[in-house]
């Protein structure tokens, strides 16, 4: 009796994408690196299993130098969208780790495999999760890898730890007036400077505001060239490196670098840290020339005093006519005025005054008196330069510009008259063309 043929065996093509992955970035530039090395070897795993359909995919999915702690690689990302786009049956990588460190993204990847039908396979682990047993090996595997990464994690903050409270250095930014020589914290005595005049300044002014301010004129700026504003000035203030100290999670320890501040200096400084900034700022602007101070007159032709109220924390300026002080209030139709709304209202007709034609050409004629070689165009160019600059300048040269440029501000029940002094725009245009205003903000 004649056997009847074997029926031959279908066997179903699967395109297998071989993904790598380096932690770091060492070795890489090398014509053979171990990324090369990790795709040779899955290579050879797919032609080994040619026999049952295997065949590689064109596209690779490489990432150097990423950790496997995380999801977001590039080459991962790559090969994620292909197996959603259904172009990718197999996954092979040399080992388990390649492809994550953490349980809980490895989940997640297996529930990508597993909604698109991928297999998942490790070369040098001989299992793939399409049964249960590769399952629980793969569970297993991967607890020890993430639970390795997590000792050593311990192990280098262990060691930060030991280190700062030994006083070292641990890298990072070094703080403004230090540089870092062999791993040290030095004092750069060019920035050093810098860090004690901040100090002692705070000490005379005690606002960070202002102290701010004064940094921007002097030209003071970070390592990487940014503007100090007051935020960084008070890190600057807070922080314990100054009085050479080392600080490991809210511990200080006695550090290995010099001190660029006394003891004495960083007390007395945060003993007004200490105080509410309100009520510090409540005196600085006490502390605030008047800008209208013996300029500002009533519709009786009284003359208006600078004063103020405190309501609990909070500061109120005010200008006083001098006809209420001495008869009471109702004697004068403009007997008391807000000095904030009073001294923005002139420095706004000021910016005003400076952009017209007439008075620029006045301006001029009588900066010609005093300086033949001047021009209408100088004039225009040096008074539109004060508009953008008045912010930055200090309160007290603030009060010095205005009582330049007014003679007299009166105030009546249908607003305010501002009189100039035309010899006062001649002398301040002279001022801003020598560059003598800058130096002032």
């Amino acid at each position: 009796m004649t056997k009847a043929p074997e029926k031959s065996k279908v066997v179903c093509k699967l395109r297998c994408a071989v993904y790598t992955r380096k932690s770091s970035e060492e070795g890489l530039e090398q014509e053979f690196n171990s990324l090369h090395a990790q795709r040779e070897a899955c290579e050879a795993y797919i032609a080994s299993q040619r026999s049952e359909g295997w065949v590689l995919v064109r596209d690779q999915y490489d990432d150097g130098g990423i950790s496997g702690g995380t999801l977001e690689r590039p080459g991962l990302k790559r090969l994620l969208e292909d197996i959603e786009d259904g172009l990718v049956d197999v996954v092979v990588v040399y080992k388990i780790d390649r492809l994550s460190r953490s349980l809980a993204d490895f989940a997640k990847l297996v529930e990508v495999f597993d909604r698109n039908g991928v297999t998942f396979v490790s070369v040098t682990q001989s299992f793939n999760t399409t049964t249960s047993m590769g399952r629980l090996t793969l569970n297993i595997l991967l607890s020890f890898a993430q639970f390795e990464r997590e000792v050593t994690a311990e192990r280098i903050r262990d060691k930060v730890a030991a280190s700062r409270k030994k006083g070292m250095w641990m890298g990072g930014v070094p703080p403004f007036g230090y540089r870092v020589e062999n791993r040290k914290l030095l004092v750069d005595e060019d920035t050093a400077e810098h860090v004690r005049w901040i100090f002692a300044r705070f000490l005379e002014i005690g606002s960070c505001t202002e102290l701010a301010r004064e940094v921007g004129a002097r030209g003071i700026q970070t390592p990487r060239g940014n503007r100090i504003d007051k935020k960084y000035i008070y890190r600057m203030l807070s922080n314990r490196a100054y009085i050479g100290e080392a600080v490991h999670k809210g511990d200080s320890y006695p550090g290995e670098h010099d001190a660029i501040i006394e003891r004495e200096m960083w007390d007395k400084v945060h003993a007004i840290l200490q105080e509410s900034p309100r009520k510090r700022a409540a005196r600085t602007r006490a502390d605030t020339p008047a800008l209208l101070k013996g300029l500002l007159f009533g519709p009786d032709g009284a003359a208006f005093s600078p004063t103020h109220t405190r309501k609990g924390d909070r500061l109120y300026r005010y200008y006083v006519s001098q006809t209420v002080l001495k008869h009471g209030a109702g004697s004068c139709p403009v007997g008391r005025v807000p000095a904030g709304e009073i001294e923005a209202a002139v420095i706004d007709q000021l910016r005003a005054v400076f952009r017209q034609p007439e008075i620029v050409a006045g301006t001029c004629r009588a900066a010609r008196a005093h300086a033949d070689d001047i021009t209408e165009s100088d004039a225009r160019a040096a008074l539109q330069q004060l508009d953008p600059l008045w912010d930055e300048l200090f309160p007290a040269e603030q009060a010095r510009i205005v009582a330049l440029l007014v003679e007299r501000v009166d105030i009546g029940t249908d607003g305010l008259n501002v009189r100039l002094r035309v010899d006062g725009l001649g002398g301040l245009a002279r001022e801003m063309l020598a560059g003598n205003m800058g130096a002032a903000a």
